[in-house]
């Protein structure tokens, strides 16, 4: 079956980094476009990032964009998101999303910035 595992979260101080990973399994990840997405407590679930299957095209939200990069690697069946001078308003739970059919969703993981 298909399983999306994100790790990599954490508490961090403003202005730092955290580099999120999501392993997928139970699907050909090669040709699927892999999003992430975060849900903040109160609102709704957003769009953070995507990318292509082959990793040539990607897209931020404007309120992340040139602070995060999405990435993946096709052998290790993973998508990375490396989060750069976070801030307190990045705190969030980080969903790694495959867009296949409706879409499958990982379990999410806890991103807390705050001194």
């Amino acid at each position: 079956q298909v399983q999306l595992v994100e790790s990599g979260g954490g508490l961090v101080q403003p202005g730092g980094s955290l580099r999120l990973s999501c392993a997928a399994s139970g699907f050909t990840f090669s040709v699927t476009v892999m999003r992430w997405y975060r849900q903040a407590p109160g609102k709704e679930r957003e769009l953070v990032a995507s990318i292509s299957s082959a990793g040539g095209m990607t897209n931020y939200a404007d309120s992340v964009k040139g602070r995060f990069t999405i990435s993946r690697d096709n052998a290790k069946n993973t998508v990375y998101l490396q989060m750069n001078s976070l801030k307190p308003e990045d705190t969030a739970v980080y969903y790694c999303k495959a867009q296949r059919g409706d879409g499958y969703w990982g379990q999410g993981t806890q991103v807390t910035v705050s001194s």
